[in-house]
């Protein structure tokens, strides 16, 4: 059995029948779309989306920042207006 990661359900008929109302009723909350009592998808609003997305962005970028930190005691002082 999956678990569900969402207070608010809806089947993939209700979502076609009415997604306005769907999205109204959940109230910026995420809504578990399921097809035969099973998980299928998650429908969450845009905010979170794009959250979660520069989340993960930041997570993929963290092992490059913690690499170049360690190659700072090679790196040499420039002054900018030198260039």
């Amino acid at each position: 059995m999956r678990l569900v990661l969402a207070n608010i359900s809806a089947s993939i008929t209700e979502l076609k029948k009415n997604p306005s109302a769907l999205l109204k009723r959940a109230s910026g909350e995420p809504v578990v779309i399921l097809n035969h009592n099973k998980p299928t998808a998650y429908l969450v609003p845009a905010e979170a989306f794009e959250s979660l997305m520069d989340q993960l962005e930041d997570l993929e970028l963290a092992p490059i920042v913690r690499e170049r930190q360690a190659e700072k005691p090679q790196a040499i002082d420039i002054d900018i207006d030198e260039l």
